[in-house]
C-alpha cells in the first residue's frame, strides 16, 4: 500500500515538472556564460568576462516592462546599450544570448560593417569595452505566446566609428 502511494507521489511530481514553466537556461550565470563564451571566442582580442550588474538589471526590467504590451516578433526594441529579443514560444535568455550571437555570420570585421543581415546584436555582446550586464525576460502581454529577453550592457557599445574590440 505504501509503495503504491510513492509511485503515485512521483507521477505527480513528474507530471508537474512537465507542465510548470522551466527556469533552466535564465539564470544569472546562464545569461553570463552565454556571453562570456561569445566574447572568450575571439582568439587574440582579449576581451574580458562580463559581471553581473544589479542597476542595470532594474533598468533593463524597467523599460522590458514599459514594452510588453508592444511585443512583435518584426520589430526590434533594441536601444543603445540594449539588446532586446521577442520570439513565439517560451524564449529563454539563453535562446536569446545565441541568437544574438548567431549574428556573427554577418558581421566583418574588416570594414566594421554588417553584410547580409543585422549584426549590432552581436557587436554589443562582443563590445571589448562593456563590462557589466544585467538582463530580464518576460512573456509579454498582448500576445501570450510572446516573450522578451533584453540585457543591458556598461558601458555601452556599438559606437560609430569604433571597432568593437
Amino acid at each position: 500500500m505504501g509503495l503504491c502511494k510513492i509511485s503515485v507521489f512521483l507521477a505527480c511530481v513528474v507530471g508537474l515538472a512537465l507542465v510548470l514553466p522551466s527556469h533552466a537556461q535564465n539564470s544569472i550565470q546562464d545569461y553570463l556564460n552565454a556571453h562570456n563564451t561569445a566574447r572568450s571566442a575571439i582568439t587574440g582580442a582579449n576581451i574580458p568576462a562580463l559581471v553581473w550588474n544589479t542597476t542595470l538589471t532594474t533598468q533593463v526590467t524597467a523599460y522590458i516592462n514599459t514594452v510588453l504590451g508592444q511585443c512583435d516578433i518584426n520589430v526590434d526594441l533594441s536601444v543603445s546599450g540594449l539588446n532586446v529579443k521577442v520570439a513565439q514560444n517560451v524564449l529563454t535568455g539563453l535562446d536569446a544570448v545565441n541568437a544574438w550571437v548567431s549574428e556573427q555570420v554577418y558581421y566583418n570585421y574588416a570594414t566594421n560593417s554588417c553584410n547580409g543581415g543585422v549584426c549590432t546584436h552581436y557587436t554589443q555582446v562582443i563590445w571589448k569595452n562593456s563590462i557589466s550586464i544585467g538582463c530580464f525576460r518576460a512573456q509579454c502581454i498582448n500576445n501570450v505566446n510572446l516573450w522578451i529577453v533584453g540585457c543591458q550592457y556598461s558601458p555601452p557599445g556599438n559606437i560609430p566609428g569604433q571597432l568593437p574590440y
